[in-house]
């Protein structure tokens, strides 16, 4: 209690003091008592009794004195501690600089935003605890739990450029007409430096030895690469044995050692991955859809030139990694070796390889579609022109044919359709393919066009009946009939029915749960053919209406309205609808969603009479 006056608390003190009648408690103010001690010493008590009385110090109580003298008995009110200027306080100027730079570039925090505004001439530079309260205090940024430092990070990093790559493959670059590219990538371990950035329509074992084949020939060939386990770069999962694939003997011709990360295991190959997270947040949420690979190859070159050469790098000091990054060429101290690469991969794809690859020659003229023969293997599971083709453990052993265009891949046995998928071959890849083939027959029918599918379109497909006579369209389960099961079915979707034709003959129909943009996007589909012919059956019939107004004619139940109760109607049963009609007149249409067999053509309890 001895400082608690001094420290300027703003409570009352309870004192007796003596009254000529006798005692009374009087509640003295703070401002009171130090105005009593102060009249105290003025008339000539000594300060230290003065002080001791008033339970505060000889110091305290000359402060008093002090500010009564300069303020009088406003002088004696509590005060703010707070100091009246902070010369280490960040000026309004800089603060304002540094809300600027941040809703300019979102992405920029306190380390960038100190290498930015020491790159613009300020000195002192605030820390980068300042700049995370500027921008705490300013809203910009949301403060969350606090990490663990930078220094309990163990990094493992190569002491050189050009000793070890990190390749990886990447989805999500879209173009306009919903196809989606992939982004073949590398990145050099020590500098950060992009080596691959290349943009492909499929990510196959071809393509990406294409884009790795071409760093090799710009920037020379590392020691090492490090890659998930993906089919591409490795072969030892495969099954039934493991087997060297294109990626792994060009990396053996060439001296350079291979490793891949643990089964799912991506933070071993963390540096690329970081680079995609970057790829995602700068590159293409700021970019709408491309509108052709070309297009998108082209921006993307750009950024990543900007990447290397430009844009400081915060785990490089905040330097570029172009900055750190050295070829490997023959007049380094060592002397490289020719770059061996095998004799048939300058036939790849034109898409997988920008216009100034050095690999790519001009295919010689091909017919517009090829055939090649192929043995189904006991899997029933066969690969063809880049695609997963299901044919089934039955046609294990047998050969089919393969016929491919430059969009469209149809397989035949005994001269009968039997599959059809969509593709995206360039003449390059029908070239390889005619190599070992012959020219195709004429198309027996044409994919889905590129692009959105117009809403009246009228697509095919090829479904296998399962044994609970279902077939799946579209991640829907849709019935065809039991006795369809284990039957290869065609489905004709228009935009509101699905038919079913086995054998040529159409067995059933159903409504159509499908969006023009599912029947776009469907596995096999292609363009319609002619429509088959229904099958002979009673075409009209008729019905009572019953009380309710309603009628059940071939397994469904039409509303016509309380006004036709009672009523005998005739229903021509149609392709596609059910027409109503009494006397002559028509009195509703409804869209048939079934064919079943019609047993009762006259209405219960009335003469058939002439339509």
């Amino acid at each position: 209690m001895l400082y608690a006056l001094s420290a300027g608390l703003a409570f009352a003190w309870f004192v007796v003091i003596a009254w000529e009648a006798g005692l009374a408690l009087v509640e003295l103010s703070v401002v009171e008592q130090r105005y009593r001690a102060v009249l105290e010493v003025q008339a000539g008590c000594p300060v230290t009794e003065v002080a001791e009385r008033y339970g505060v110090t000889r110091q305290t109580l000359h402060a008093w004195m002090r500010r009564y003298r300069d303020g009088g008995l406003a002088g004696l009110a509590d005060r703010s501690h707070r100091p009246a200027n902070c010369p280490h306080q960040t000026a309004a100027e800089v603060e304002a600089l540094v809300c600027d730079l941040r809703r300019s570039h979102p992405r920029w925090g306190p380390a960038r935003l100190a290498h930015e505004l020491e790159r613009r001439g300020m000195q002192p530079v605030p820390s980068q605890a300042t700049l995370s309260r500027i921008l705490t205090r300013n809203n910009l940024i949301v403060p969350g739990g606090r990490r663990r430092p930078r220094s309990s990070y163990q990094r493992w990093e190569r002491d050189e450029p050009m000793e070890l790559w990190q390749l990886d493959i990447m989805g999500g670059v879209l173009l306009v007409d919903g196809r989606e590219l992939k982004l073949i990538s590398g990145i050099d371990d020590h500098s950060r430096f992009i080596v691959i950035a290349a943009l492909v329509v499929r990510a196959s074992g071809r393509a990406v030895c294409a884009a790795f084949a071409r760093a090799l020939a710009s920037h020379g060939v590392p020691e090492e690469v490090l890659t998930d386990n993906g089919k591409q770069f490795t072969g030892r999962f495969t099954q039934p044995r493991p087997t060297e694939v294109l990626f792994e003997r060009i990396c053996r011709d060439n001296g350079i050692t291979t490793r891949h990360t643990k089964i799912r295991s991506p933070t071993t190959t963390g540096k690329i991955e970081r680079w995609h997270r970057t790829v995602r947040e700068e590159f293409l949420a700021a970019q709408a859809p491309f509108t052709s690979l070309h297009a998108a190859q082209q921006a993307l070159d750009g950024w990543v030139a900007d990447y290397n050469t430009a844009r400081p790098h915060q785990s490089l000091d905040m330097a570029t990694p172009a900055s750190r990054f050295t070829r490997r060429t023959a007049q380094t101290d060592q002397e490289v070796l020719p770059l061996r690469l095998p004799a048939d991969l300058t036939a790849l794809p034109a898409s997988a390889q920008p216009p100034s690859a050095p690999l790519a020659v001009t295919p010689a003229v091909v017919p517009a579609a090829i055939e090649f023969d192929r043995i189904v293997p006991a899997s029933g599971n066969m690969t063809a022109a880049g695609r997963q083709i299901w044919l089934g453990t039955t046609m294990a052993g047998q050969t089919v044919t393969v016929w491919v265009s430059a969009t469209t891949l149809h397989v035949f046995h005994h001269d009968q359709l039997i599959k059809t998928h969509p593709v995206t071959l360039t003449p390059e890849d029908l070239a390889r393919f005619n190599a070992h083939g012959r020219p195709g027959r004429p198309s027996p029918a044409t994919a889905l066009p590129v692009g959105e599918l117009p809403a009246n379109a009228i697509v095919e497909v090829d479904r296998l009946v399962n044994h609970c006579g279902m077939v799946s369209v579209a991640g829907k389960q849709i019935s065809a009939g039991i006795p369809l099961a284990g039957k290869r079915v065609t489905l004709r979707i228009d935009t509101q029915l699905i038919h079913f034709i086995a054998d040529g003959v159409l067995t059933g129909t159903r409504p159509s749960p499908l969006t023009p943009e599912q029947r776009g996007r469907l596995h096999g589909a292609r363009m319609s053919g002619p429509v088959p012919d229904l099958p002979k059956q009673v075409t009209h019939v008729q019905r009572v209406v019953s009380s309710s107004g309603a009628l059940m004619v071939a397994g469904t139940k039409f509303h016509i309205g309380h006004t036709h109760r009672g009523k005998v109607v005739t229903v021509a049963l149609e392709d596609t609808q059910f027409r109503i009609l009494h006397q002559g007149q028509e009195l509703a249409i409804h869209p048939r969603a079934m064919i079943k067999e019609v047993k009762r053509t006259r209405a219960s309890g009335h003469i058939d009479y002439e339509i």
